[in-house]
């Protein structure tokens, strides 16, 4: 039974391991296949690092006939002394504890791939058991967990998670459980996934956990990683190690034949970070620290068009990129436009500009940088955040390309030459194939379709120059069709207010004369067949009068886009123009023509007056105030709002796409008691002066 009763005894806390339980999906994304896996790579991550710290060269990783998987290395092992704060063993601190760990800034690890110290005490929590051995000062030191909870298991032989299990009720012990030999070290982690958390299909993928491997070692010359599957009835075993490091990664990749070597871009940058540091106290102290981010990137083109890159932080792989890729892609981009202007005559360029498209036909890259205490994006560790080292990555990209293009040697020469005919090739390529889209849209959009007989199109078919003027009645129209530039702007006139969206069905927005103009002129569909490449229009501009009855219109019709042609706000392509509210006329003296100054508030017009004021000057009584675009000549109208030069835009951004609908259902939608509730508590924030009345 639902009640209405809210109060705090309703609220849960989750403590420790019990909020991994409760809510998996927030560290490990889901809790299917991919949530399995990232379970291992978490704990093949740790012997990474080890092994990236110059400790150990070879890790085992076992998939077992029970469904259990075991990560082996050689890397120092767990600490098993006492963690002083907490009274435990480092083994169970590492495994029981969330954000605890040695890659918080102690100087156990230079950079790691570990970071927010949960990994391993998430697998811990979310197996039904997990084992751990740990080789360390002669000893071998044992301790198991079930569901994250320490005890011994009573094995009877193999060992199994339906054991029975015995926890610890007063004291944890880290059992010594043998010798081991002198001067080795490392550790064993088997764990078995609990399958209350996990669905009953998820499984181990041999496929995905070779193709780790195999990056894995590409990244970390001379790291032997051996992967063993015994589910089957033969166990079958492979082993990856590469010791030319990523440029043998590109060549692996790479599917074309070579147009470029495989040049190796390397360099390092420092940068300063403020971060919260633990005092010796316990307390944390905000201090500023100063990073070093090394940077390393393998780069080849090839004669095919397929764009292949891979980007790593610390042999994390981000798939979604960050600021290491950006800092890549914008500098080659940079960087191989200033090469081809420099040598526009050759190439037969023209003025024509690369874009990044260009750039990355036939490129296959593969880019790591390493850097302490990156920030990422969430647990799963997929977008790189540290904004400093997108410069990082654009200096050391921009200095090594820079030498390579200035090299003497006849083999870098002949490269660097092929490379700027080749992405010439590719604009012209892009030009030639948007020329002939547009003539193609253009002449279907106008033969096969009536377009309304209102709109005043533009002669330009270059759709990235293009621009929609959505403008309010016909009286603007007149004014705007002599303000306008006829190349380049085009007019659709609307007749008022439109129809609001946000309350209306699909069908009647579809039959609303005003809506299905504004679609069928954009041509790029609507709703979920909206397809943005089909839009006739670089950008839509919405024009409307500087008063109430202008804004509201301006919703409507944002309301139009927000809902049905999302993807155009999305792409920064929708603008509203900001036509000016004053127009102040100041005389000069003698036969100088007088100065025309627009004003777009009150009180900026306030703080002009003040500043003529002082200036001695004077003003042509009384000041105009533009109530609607219809009151200015065209002259004025192009100076202020339509002519490139001199106008202001206001781009409408979707920052946060969900707080924008909940905006829009508010101030638009069915429910009209939130909205009055709104209008009722928000009355006292409103200006009178703003309205016309």
């Amino acid at each position: 039974m639902v009640t209405s009763e809210y109060s705090a005894h309703h609220l849960q806390v989750l403590e420790g391991l019990e909020a991994v339980r409760k809510r998996p999906g927030m560290y490990i994304g889901s809790n299917g296949s991919p949530g399995l896996m990232h379970c291992l790579w978490e704990i093949i991550d740790n012997s990474v690092d080890e092994a990236l710290a110059g400790n150990g060269s070879r890790i085992d990783v076992v998939l077992h006939a029970d469904g259990s998987v075991e990560v082996r290395d050689r890397g120092r092992g767990i600490p098993v002394d006492v963690e002083p704060r907490t009274g435990l063993s480092g083994v169970e601190v590492v495994f029981t504890k969330l954000h605890a760990g040695g890659k918080f800034g102690g100087g156990s690890y230079a950079a790691s791939g570990g970071l927010h110290g949960v990994g391993a005490s998430v697998v811990n929590a979310l197996s039904e058991r997990l084992d751990v051995e740990v080789d360390r000062d002669g000893k071998t030191w044992a301790m198991s967990f079930h569901r994250g909870e320490p005890g011994i298991f009573d094995d009877r032989g193999e060992a199994s998670p339906s054991a029975a299990f015995r926890p610890f009720e007063e004291q944890s012990e880290l059992r010594v459980v043998g010798k081991a030999p002198r001067g080795v070290t490392g550790s064993r982690v088997r764990y078995w996934a609990d399958r209350q958390i996990f669905t009953k299909d998820a499984a181990f993928q041999l496929s995905e956990l070779e193709a780790r491997a195999r990056q894995t070692a590409f990244l970390v010359p001379g790291l032997e990683i051996v992967v063993r599957d015994e589910r089957a009835d033969e166990p079958v075993e492979t082993s990856y190690r590469y010791d030319g490091g990523i440029s043998e990664f590109v060549e692996y990749l790479a599917a074309d034949a070579p147009l470029t070597d495989t040049w190796r871009l390397q360099g390092a940058g420092t940068f300063t970070e403020t971060v919260p540091v633990l005092q010796p106290d316990g307390s944390m102290a905000a201090t500023e620290v100063e990073r070093e981010c090394t940077v390393d990137v393998a780069v080849r083109w090839g004669t095919g068009y397929e764009t292949i890159t891979r980007s790593f932080v610390n042999i994390i792989a981000t798939p979604k990129g960050g600021t290491h890729l950006q800092g890549f892609e914008q500098e080659l981009l940079r960087f191989l436009r200033g090469q081809v202007e420099q040598n526009a005559r050759r190439l037969k360029a023209g003025n024509d500009k690369l874009e990044k498209d260009d750039v990355l036909a036939g490129l296959t890259a593969v880019l790591t940088v390493s850097v302490p205490e990156p920030q990422f994006e969430g647990q799963t560790k997929e977008v790189l955040g540290t904004p400093a080292v997108r410069q990082i990555v654009a200096q050391v990209v921009r200095k090594e390309l820079a030498a390579r293009f200035a090299s003497t040697k006849r083999d870098d020469k002949n490269q660097t030459s092929q490379l700027l005919e080749k992405v010439v090739a590719e604009m012209k390529a892009r030009l030639s194939a948007r020329a002939h889209k547009e003539t193609q849209r253009r002449k279907n959009a106008l033969e096969s379709s009536s377009l309304p007989a209102k709109l005043v199109d533009c002669r330009s078919s270059d759709v990235a120059e293009s621009e929609l003027f959505i403008v309010e009645g016909d009286s603007a129209l007149g004014t705007a069709k002599l303000a306008r530039n006829s190349e380049y702007q085009a007019l659709l006139p609307i007749r008022g207010k439109i129809l609001n969206v946000q309350k209306a069905s699909i069908s009647d927005m579809l039959n609303n004369a005003e809506c299905a103009s504004i679609i069928q002129v954009i041509g790029a569909g609507s709703g979920r067949s909206f397809d943005l490449t089909q839009a006739r229009y670089g950008k839509v501009i919405l024009m409307s009068d500087a008063d109430v009855d202008g804004a509201h219109i301006r919703t409507l019709l944002l309301t139009l886009f927000f809902r049905y042609m999302r993807p155009l706000i999305e792409d920064g392509r929708v603008f509203a123009a900001v036509p000016p509210l004053h127009r102040v006329i100041a005389p000069n003296r003698g036969s100088k023509p007088n100065d025309a100054i627009y004003t777009y508030s009150e009180k900026e017009l306030q703080g002009l007056l003040s500043r003529l004021t002082k200036a001695g000057r004077s003003w042509h009584e009384p000041i105009q105030r533009y109530k609607g675009l219809g009151e200015m000549d065209a002259d004025q109208l192009a100076t202020t709002t339509m002519d490139r030069s001199g106008r202001m835009l206001r781009r409408v951004r979707l920052e946060d796409a969900e707080a924008a609908g909940r905006v829009f259902e508010l101030l638009m939608g069915n429910e009209v008691a939130p909205r009055r509730e709104f209008i009722v508590d928000s009355s006292a924030r409103l200006e009178v002066e703003r309205i016309d009345a």
